[in-house]
């Protein structure tokens, strides 16, 4: 009775170890485990991982260097600022503030630009008005949003960004013929805008403050 306990006790010790080499087979199988001794030992790094260390193309920075300065001003002033996300933003408010222009809605640039860009929009936007002509605009691209420049007075924060981008510009008259532009092709424009706001105020928006062509 006693051997053959002995027996199955050797049977099963056996079969663990059968399990251990040959166990769950992948096709990306391992060496048995090494004793604890030579374990601590670093192993090299799998070749995905190795692979994926290799140097890549750097990324291209969201802001030229001499806006860093002001960019980490504001990060240090106002904790959760993220660069990316008012890039983001940024292109959004230069899409929705150039359409409400071409189409002459003074309500939503009120909301979204400074009273001087306001009445700077609001005069161009009349003087249009009054020659009876519309304008048959579309944004096609933004090919590039840089921050060109940043600064922090107090909590007054601003960041001038440059816009690369390719617009569709067509006026028309009141009879709805072309005037100036084309219908066709897009024009290559470079804008570059201020958005200003104040820091840790309630107002979590930037607004348009200032604007001019690279």
């Amino acid at each position: 009775m006693f051997y053959i306990i002995v027996l199955a006790m050797v049977a099963a010790f056996l079969a663990l170890r059968l399990y251990s080499v040959l166990g769950k087979r992948t096709g990306h199988e391992q060496p048995l485990p090494k004793p604890a001794e030579e374990r601590v030992a670093p192993q090299p790094l799998p070749r995905a991982v190795e692979k994926a260390a290799e140097p890549r193309e750097p990324i291209a920075k969201p802001f030229e260097g001499n806006a860093e300065p002001g960019i980490r001003a504001i990060v240090g002033a106002e904790q959760g600022f993220d660069v990316a996300r008012f890039l983001d933003g940024a292109q959004a408010a230069y899409r929705m503030i150039l359409e409400a222009f071409w189409r002459g809605d003074r309500a939503t640039l009120d909301d979204l630009v400074s009273p001087d860009v306001a009445r700077a929009f609001g005069d161009a936007i009349a003087a249009r008005e009054a020659a009876g002509h519309t304008l048959d605009n579309r944004l096609v691209s933004i090919e590039k949003a840089v921050i060109t420049g940043a600064s922090l007075n107090g909590k007054e924060a601003r960041i001038t960004v440059r816009f690369d981008a390719d617009i569709a510009a067509v006026t028309r008259n009141a009879d709805g013929e072309v005037v100036a532009g084309s219908t066709s092709d897009a024009v290559e424009t470079h804008d570059v805008w201020t958005f200003a706001r104040t820091l840790r105020s309630v107002d979590p928006n930037w607004k348009l403050s200032d604007t001019d062509e690279a």
